[in-house]
């Protein structure tokens, strides 16, 4: 399948990447969704692909991680299946990380996979990398706040949640409708009715991998073969001079 994205990138790149959160409403129009909720919970149960299950009952937050058995256990409420990389395992859905190719492959991360029952989420949190979560099946409203410092907490040791916050955005989401949170931006969504929903994450490197990254790059390539020279030294007043 081939997914049109209607967007203007140039626009958007202005306006919106890395400043400003936006609802692109029908982004993608008469979406299909690449897989199914039992495909989803298949790709669940292999040792291989990293998955989690979420889920909140009477103000506790719990967090579990696959390869998963089973799912007869979970109830038609507040629990969220999330799967990593799901373009990496299964053809089809890498289809919809085509359209975002307007931004450079390099920052291109993966495709994460959720599905939901009504009330599922992850709670109110941050993301340090850009996410554009597109809307399949189902309806989810999702709130997004102002960038601010915030207060971060773990209700869970394996789920970093933030305070409640103020939305600048809050709004239901459909089938097809995007929206685009760059990094630092709070935000929450939870499932109005059974929900899937595919975000398209960018890698956001801090100064440190970047470093560490072209490091591993000259040593893989055997690089670091020429020495230093300098035959055109100048003269200096002081020898801790940098000239």
């Amino acid at each position: 399948m081939e997914y049109q994205l209607t967007l203007n990138w140039p626009d958007f790149l202005e306006r919106h990447w890395q400043k400003r959160p936006v609802v692109l409403k029908r982004g993608f129009t008469n979406f299909i969704d690449p897989l199914s909720p039992d495909e989803l919970a298949g790709l669940a149960m292999e040792s291989e692909i990293d998955s989690r299950l979420v889920s909140h009952q009477d103000g506790k937050w719990q967090v579990s991680h696959g390869p998963f058995e089973s799912y007869d256990h979970l109830g038609e409420s507040n629990w969220s299946l999330l799967v990593q990389a799901v373009n990496h395992w299964h053809e089809p859905t890498a289809a919809l990380m085509r359209p975002f190719r307007a931004l450079p492959d390099w920052r291109i991360d993966d495709l994460m996979i959720s599905f939901s029952v009504p009330g599922g989420g992850v709670g109110p949190h941050l993301d340090q990398y850009d996410v554009f979560i597109i809307q399949g099946t189902g309806r989810r409203r999702w709130r997004v706040g102002e960038k601010l410092q915030m207060r971060q907490h773990c209700p869970h040791p394996d789920l970093l949640q933030v305070d409640p916050f103020e939305a600048i955005i809050d709004e239901e989401l459909e089938p097809g409708d995007i929206l685009y949170i760059p990094p630092g931006f709070p935000h929450e969504g939870y499932a109005l009715e059974n929900a899937m929903n595919y975000s398209v994450g960018f890698r956001a490197p801090n100064s440190r991998e970047l470093i560490s990254g072209f490091a591993d790059y000259v040593l893989q390539r055997d690089l670091g073969n020429t020495y230093y020279s300098d035959p055109d030294m100048p003269s200096r007043k002081h020898p801790a001079d940098i000239l």
